[in-house]
């Protein structure tokens, strides 16, 4: 006779399946604001008030609820609202360690410590995010390019792949 193992919620070995939207993308993920201007609002619709306005292309999200057009998102700060699909973008970008106010991080030729610094990033800097992997991410912004810790980032997940292509 076989015996079946069976793993329950919060017990190691316990495989939960990725949340799906309504859109078909996982939830959550981040993704980044298309525009200077994005009024983030109270409720999923343009009845809804205006909660503040985001002033910065490029700015990374992460959406954590959708409803027909809308998205719940959340910033680097925890604070949330609904944006409108259209003003968001699948374009992947991070902020150096916002959690760190003045730290510099620094950016290496390879995704290893030892590696030659190509730059240093100070905290709340927003980079464009080129490929994760190993608990590394491959950041670029306007005069640099090099491996930051991903952990020193927000923006993606620990130890989340993101791909170049």
């Amino acid at each position: 006779m076989a015996l079946l193992a069976v793993a329950w919620p919060g017990e190691p070995g316990w495989a939960q399946a990725p949340k799906v939207g309504p859109s078909g993308y996982p939830l959550p993920r981040f993704v980044s604001l298309k525009s200077n201007a994005v009024n983030v609002r109270k409720g999923p619709g343009k009845n809804y008030g205006i909660a503040w306005r985001f002033v910065r292309a490029g700015l990374p999200v992460e959406i954590i609820q959708e409803f027909e057009t809308w998205r719940k998102v959340r910033d680097s700060d925890g604070a949330e609202g609904w944006i409108h699909q259209s003003l968001l973008s699948g374009r992947r970008t991070a902020i150096v360690a916002p959690w760190a106010k003045g730290e510099r991080f620094n950016a290496h030729a390879d995704a290893n410590e030892t590696a030659r610094v190509t730059a240093i990033l100070e905290s709340g800097v927003v980079t464009d995010v080129v490929r994760c992997r190993e608990s590394w991410c491959d950041v670029r912004g306007d005069n640099y390019e090099g491996w930051v810790e991903q952990n020193s980032l927000w923006g993606v997940y620990p130890n989340e792949n993101v791909s170049d292509g």
